[in-house]
């Protein structure tokens, strides 16, 4: 038999964020996305006082440039002034929210709000109930429910 050379197999790498973390005075982290278009530096997002902070700025920005595509690559009047208020939004949100961030905490949902998914229930659960417990007592009854 002959042993064929093969190709190694391409693995596919993560896709590498655009945004990078630099070190900066007293503890502080900067937060940097890599040029693209026409720049040639990088852009400045944002100095925050913790890296789980600067973490957090990342991640906010890598949501607001997933809605607005080419946000960093607009070079009018217009579009810079468009990308200074994202990116104020996006520091201001991380702000507010920077006990939990600190403490590792995500925020809470609010009352009412439902977890994303299909919907599907487990088990024989009726709606609005545990599947232990009995079905509340008609208005017109004269049962006693503790009289077991």
């Amino acid at each position: 038999m002959t042993d064929k050379k093969r190709r190694p197999t391409k693995k596919r790498s993560a896709a590498k964020s655009p945004y990078f973390l630099q070190p900066g005075k007293q503890g502080a982290v900067t937060v940097y996305r890599r040029p693209a278009g026409n720049r040639i530096d990088a852009k400045l997002c944002g100095t925050m006082p913790s890296r789980a902070m600067a973490l957090a700025l990342v991640k906010q920005l890598e949501k607001a440039e997933s809605v607005v595509h080419d946000l960093f690559l607009e070079a009018t009047d217009d579009g810079i002034e468009a990308l200074e208020a994202v990116l104020e939004a996006c520091r201001q949100s991380v702000v507010r929210r920077a006990p939990s961030i600190e403490a590792g905490v995500t925020a809470p949902r609010p009352a009412g709000a439902r977890k994303r998914g299909r919907g599907r229930r487990r088990g024989s659960a009726r709606r609005g109930g545990t599947p232990n417990e009995a079905p509340p007592a008609e208005p017109g009854s004269t049962a006693d429910p503790s009289a077991a």
